[in-house]
């Protein structure tokens, strides 16, 4: 097992934002963190990738308790900006390199091709949608055991969301683990293998694609309209 989490609990204020939430993670999945906005997605990634102070439970990353080592070992790519605006799209890739040791030159810049970015480029000059693409670029340039993507799709326009998420599935190995948060369910039905509903900080469902298909004789797109609806 990759992760495991047990009853955690965070709070901002008098908000929980996380309430109990227990979950497995294995390795060489691929795993959606589904819910509308403000259902404790977020919180959960930045607590998992060491970005969150003052939380209550445990988190378990292979099979020991988690460190501050372990997190040059899990990539999180945040919803907000993380880029100076003097920064050329080159420069993104050199301000990475400096900060974590398994980020890969050659994998980066083949990613800037594939989604069709100019290493020339300001990243301050980018639309949401590039700018979203660019994010991604640098995350999946390391070589991380644990993903997390926080809203991957959010700004890309249709059409090119099918290659971003071939662009992402290309990453996966025997060895790494993804966890992909959204509400565009339809668009990563396909590609994941686990799912995991979060309502209101808590899990209100989570496991296999196929077992959830199974059990409740309906696709994930159906169980999300029934959770949420």
């Amino acid at each position: 097992m990759l992760l495991e989490c047990r009853d955690l609990k965070k709070s901002y204020g008098r908000k929980q934002a996380v309430r109990n939430i227990s979950v497995e993670l294995e390795q060489g999945k691929v795993y959606g963190l589904l819910g509308p906005n403000g259902s404790g997605k977020t919180t959960w990634m930045k607590m998992v990738a060491g970005l969150v102070k003052g939380w209550q439970g445990t988190i378990q990353y292979q099979g020991h308790d988690l460190t501050w080592h372990d997190k040059a070992e899990i990539a999180y790519m945040s919803t907000e900006p993380f880029f100076y605006s003097y920064m050329k799209i080159s420069d993104v890739g050199k301000y990475y390199a400096d900060f974590f040791a398994d980020f890969r030159m050659e994998r980066y810049e083949h990613l800037l091709e594939r989604m069709d970015l100019d290493p020339k480029d300001k990243a301050r000059t980018l639309s949401s949608g590039m700018a979203a693409k660019l994010k991604l670029a640098a995350t999946l340039a390391r070589d991380a055991k644990l993903y997390l993507l926080d809203e991957p799709l959010n700004g890309i326009d249709l059409v090119a969301r099918d290659r971003v998420m071939q662009t992402i599935l290309e990453v996966r190995g025997e060895g790494n683990t993804i966890v992909m948060s959204t509400h565009l369910v339809d668009e990563i039905e396909d590609a994941i293998d686990g799912a995991i509903f979060v309502k209101e900080g808590e899990i209100a469902l989570a496991g296999t694609k196929e077992e959830l298909r199974q059990k409740w004789n309906e696709s994930i797109v159906d169980l999300y309209r029934r959770i949420y609806g």
